[in-house]
């Protein structure tokens, strides 16, 4: 059988190897170790490179070896957990080794890199590194494979990176994937001990890049200018640059509090363009939008500062609570010890001593008190008195000012500089700054640093797009026939089904809408985003709820506590019910607002401590969506709070500028494919869009800001769900211009799987193209379910409407068809989260469901269960269809005679033959149509089972002797002796070692003369499941 597409594929990949080699030979100055696929013991330590090295750097013998044994004893140690092992391993390569070359001697450091002089290292690349597993020889191990990554960086003899590599045809995400896998103990996780950067790249998407155990969705893409054209040699070129990589392993790595992390661009650059502000002396602002890892930039530059300032100290100045308590949080969990200042005065005692290098503290505890009002001048005085005549706060500070952009200016600016007049201020915001403080803070702080803003960071794909929204919730609803016309509207785009089963709930809702509470109409709204809005729906998404005051919140979760969401909203203030609220309140004349926000509350609480039951909460929102579903807020987790499976806000506040800028960023986290944009739902008109018709979203409520400033932050919902519903109706349209008249359901086929099912290789060769497919069919089924309500408000016309749906259901089932007729709806079905969901709701519920029949087994499974009435299963534009049907059946073999060809090649040749033979008939018209699927079924029957695709003798009682009869002639004494002495002798977990592989060969050397027929029995028995 040909192996045609393997091979010219696999060829393509090892190009593009090739070409990387030397671009790290030839342009990056790396050294060649070689193709190491043979070579035996591959280990992320090379000795023989690394010894060698740390000799040319003036150590001994004894201390090399003692150093190697310290670096050795963590890499190994398999009896704690990969990020563990790496966080003692990075320890040992950024700080040095710390050893004694004999009992009684001075403790010496022994660098295994030079991080002072990058030039002075030795830097190395080699590929196909084969790595045996870990747990080969530990039998109460699951069965454990070995890996072969495509390029490794070593440094000094250790390996520091690692690069997959795929053709351009295939998605980058596949690279990662293997990475991923390779990380798994059952794999090759011990290999990943030393690493440090994981890198998967293409030709045609470039490079990403993360650290150990990053899930895929977090890996990063470099952005920088370049003159370089090819994104995967320009990243390359960039990243692994000498200096730059052992810069960002020594500068930009973090362990934090159990995730290992390093830098996005502009963090480098941010904290770069700062390195350069602490030389000259010069303070600044660095300002990166919401979402971009800000704190860790603080982490990054803060370890910097003490590394190359001399007596630095670095005190952090925050105005909420929680910032104070996350950026302790984030420092304890690199283990740099913050100590947080428990007041004004104990900050002055600190500062007065020369510990700790690094402090953090509120600054209302500059004011004295924790609440936001305060005397400044008062304060500014009594911190004056209470000032040491000789008081000069000890070493050289550096004053980190987060969230410059609120508080920090004026007379309260003064007091920090009558305390530290030799500080260097740099301040942090992650929203702009006010037109009005701009002048003011860049006076204070000095010019920006370095900016980062909202639309670079949509660009990059750091964070979503916002997609903006203002609801008229007065909506005349006074009428059953009102509430009628309203449901109708609200449901126009979905199934007559999903439409009926929404109905059955609106019996109870009709009582909600009829009164005249506008929080009764906005509950409601929110539950029928509920029913209908992807996410919300589905479980994979949720939402938040900003209320105007405590007592509406409590409201709110009053009303939404007797609905589908009861158990699945909760309230989150500051607030925290007291026996104090009682008194005084009640008069005999029913339950006052104080009193009704008490009981609903502690209603809610039941019994648990607010603190505990709101960490219960949040976690829970974070985790477990689909059980958490709305948090309605006031003013608590609107900063501070990142949960990227909120995909909605709704907004019932009057908001602006600062805090709604911070508000609307809670929905802008990366959350999966299927969360796509974050949308904002307003109910108070905060930028006048209703009243004005106009949508500037720069006005109003942002007229604060500069337009500049907050340029491409929200955008019209409706306006860019009709521009994305349109380009992906054209995406797919494109892709499927070249289908042949008359574009029914065959000629779909023969262009996505094989114009003609007897060429073999058609169908592999056109993976890539029916991949492509489904991935523009599911963009568009969300792109339509996002506008199928309101397609008149977007603008389109009844024709246009009706022409849309059609056009959406006729590719949806292209989709479906080619999935079932490529042989590929199995291995796919967990390719697009929540597709039947969609389909079901606003195409087709009744079609769908039959397309489900095949969720748990493949055309050929169900043929081989029921025969010829399998094909009653199919979706209609097949099973109506002769040709259709026949192709769909043929390429359902021809694939899995692809895939289990190693395993037996004669039998399979024969399959092969047969089907060719079963096509050629029917093409000629040699055989009736009903006859043909008999012998169809019937080949299908045999493809799938080899016992009963033959007559084999008696002895041949498995399938591995059944592939050596049919491969050795039939010869049956021949195929027994040889399985015997197989079984017998080969060793554990023999495949991938090279040793144990040598050795089965020789044991079937013994029973065979001809090279070229021990070379193909061996491949044989190297497929087989039971050897």
């Amino acid at each position: 059988m040909s192996q045609k597409p393997h091979s010219s594929i696999g060829q393509t990949e090892k190009k593009t190897q090739a070409r990387v080699v030397a671009l790290f030979r030839d342009q990056l100055g790396y050294d060649y170790l070689g193709n190491w696929i043979d070579r035996e013991n591959n280990r992320n330590i090379e000795e023989a490179y690394l010894r060698p090295f740390l000799k040319t750097r003036g150590y001994d013998e004894a201390l090399i070896s003692r150093a190697l044994y310290e670096l050795n004893k963590a890499a190994t140690d398999q009896s704690r957990s990969l990020y563990d092992v790496n966080r003692s391993v990075y320890d040992l390569l950024r700080y040095g080794v710390k050893v004694k070359a004999d009992v009684g001697e001075t403790t010496q450091t022994v660098w295994l890199i030079d991080w002072k002089n990058f030039a002075a290292n030795h830097f190395a690349i080699a590929e196909e590194v084969a790595v045996k597993p870990a747990s080969a020889s530990d039998k109460s191990t699951a069965k454990a494979w070995g890996k072969r990554p495509d390029v490794v960086i070593y440094v000094n003899g250790i390996a520091l990176a690692v690069l997959e590599l795929k053709r351009s045809t295939v998605a980058i995400s596949q690279g990662i994937r293997q990475n991923l896998d390779n990380q798994k103990k059952v794999f090759i996780q011990h290999f990943f001990t030393t690493m440090q950067l994981i890198m998967a790249g293409s030709d045609s998407e470039g490079l990403r890049y993360g650290v150990i155990e990053t899930p895929e969705k977090y890996y990063l893409a470099w952005k920088e200018e370049s003159p370089v054209q090819n994104p995967l040699d320009r990243a390359l070129l960039q990243l692994c640059e000498k200096s730059r990589f052992l810069e960002l392993i020594h500068d930009f790595i973090v362990f934090d509090a159990g995730t290992k992390k390093t830098c996005r661009q502009n963090q480098y650059f941010g904290v770069h363009a700062a390195q350069d502000h602490v030389r000259r002396r010069e303070g600044g602002i660095i300002w990166h939008t919401q979402g971009s890892g800000k704190s860790l930039t603080m982490v990054w530059l803060a370890k910097w500062i003490r590394e190359h300032v001399k007596d630095a100290r670095v005190l952090i100045i925050t105005d909420r609570t929680e910032l104070d308590e996350q950026i302790e949080k984030v420092f304890k969990g690199i283990n740099e010890e913050i100590v947080r200042a428990k007041s004004g005065a104990d900050l002055v005692a600190k500062l007065n001593d020369t510990n700790p290098w690094l402090l953090c503290s509120l600054i209302h505890k500059f004011r004295g008190r924790e609440d936001e009002e305060g005397d400044v001048p008062g304060y500014i005085e009594e911190v004056r008195e209470a000032l040491p005549k000789d008081f000069r706060a000890k070493g050289d500070i550096f004053v980190f000012v987060d969230e410059c952009h609120r508080t920090q200016s004026g007379a309260l600016h003064d007091a920090m500089k009558a305390i530290l007049p030799s500080a260097m201020f740099i301040g942090f915001t992650g929203t702009p700054l006010l037109k009005a403080d701009k002048k003011t803070s860049l006076e204070i702080f000095g010019p920006y640093i370095h900016t980062y803003k909202f639309d670079e960071a949509v660009s990059d794909g750091v964070v979503l797009d916002l997609r903006y929204e203002a609801r008229d919730i007065d909506q005349n609803i006074t009428s059953p026939t009102k509430i009628d016309q309203w449901f109708a509207a609200k449901t126009k785009g979905l199934t007559d089904l999903a439409r009926a089963q929404l109905k059955q709930r609106w019996g109870t809702l009709k009582k909600v809408l009829s009164s005249q509470s506008r929080l009764e109409k906005i509950v409601e709204d929110i539950l029928l985003d509920f029913a209908l809005k992807d996410r919300l729906a589905g479980g994979r998404g949720n939402a938040m709820l900003v209320s105007s005051s405590i007592y509406q919140a409590c409201k709110f979760y009053e009303l939404f506590d007797k609905t589908e969401l009861s158990s699945k909203c909760a309230i989150i203030t500051s607030y925290k019910p007291s026996p104090n609220d009682l008194k005084g309140e009640d008069s005999g004349e029913g339950l006052t607002e104080r009193l009704r926000q008490y009981e609903i509350y502690n209603k809610m609480l039941e019994g648990r401590d607010p603190e505990t039951f709101e960490k219960e909460v949040k976690k829970k929102f974070i985790d477990e969506p689909g059980q958490m579903k709305l948090l309605i807020v006031v003013d608590k987790l609107l900063t501070g709070f990142d949960a990227p499976s909120a995909t909605y806000l709704y907004i019932d506040k009057h908001m602006q500028d600062h805090g709604l800028f911070q508000a609307i960023c809670r929905v802008n986290r990366l959350d999966g494919d299927d969360k796509e944009y974050g949308y904002i739902i307003d109910y108070k008109d905060l930028f006048k869009s209703l009243e004005s018709s106009i949508k500037d979203y720069t006005a109003e409520a942002f007229e604060g800001y500069d337009k500049a400033d907050v340029a491409g932050l929200l955008s019209d919902r409706l306006e860019k769900a009709r521009e994305r519903l349109d380009e992906a109706l054209e995406a797919v349209r494109a892709l499927c211009e070249p289908v042949e008249a008359p574009r029914d359901t065959a000629a779909f086929l023969q262009f996505f799987c094989a114009k003609d099912t007897a060429d073999k290789t058609a169908l592999k060769e056109n993976e890539p193209k029916r991949l492509t497919l489904y991935k523009l069919v599911a963009s568009l089924l969300r792109a339509y379910a996002d506008i199928a309500n309101e397609m008149p408000e977007a603008g389109y016309s009844d024709a246009e409407i009706a022409a849309i749906k059609a056009e959406v259901d006729h590719f949806t089932h292209v989709r479906d068809e080619v999935k079932l007729a490529s042989g590929d709806y199995i291995d796919l079905k967990m390719y697009e989260p929540a597709m039947r969901h969609l389909i079901d709701t606003y195409i087709r519920a009744d079609e769908s469901r039959l397309i489900s029949a095949f969720d748990d087994m493949s055309l050929v499974q169900m043929i081989v269960e029921r025969g010829a009435d399998a094909v009653d299963a199919l979706p209609k534009g097949i099973r109506e269809n002769k040709e259709a049907v026949a192709e769909t059946i043929e390429n359902n073999v021809r694939k899995l005679i692809i895939e289990e060809t190693p395993i037996n090649p004669k039998y399979y040749e024969t399959m092969s033959d047969l089907l060719d033979a079963l096509i050629v008939q029917r093409k000629q018209q040699a055989i009736a149509y009903e006859q043909y699927l008999a012998e169809i079924v019937a080949l299908t029957k045999k493809a799938k089972n080899s016992a009963t695709g033959a007559t084999y003798p008696t002895t041949m009682n498995t399938a591995a002797k059944r592939a050596l009869y049919d491969n050795l002639g039939k010869d049956e004494a021949l195929a027994i002796a040889i399985d015997a002495d197989i079984r017998k002798k080969k060793q554990d977990d023999w495949r991938g070692h090279r040793g144990k592989e040598q050795m089965v060969r020789n044991i079937i050397r013994t029973h065979l003369t001809d090279p070229a027929l021990v070379d193909q029995i061996f491949d044989l028995v190297r497929s087989q499941h039971e050897y």
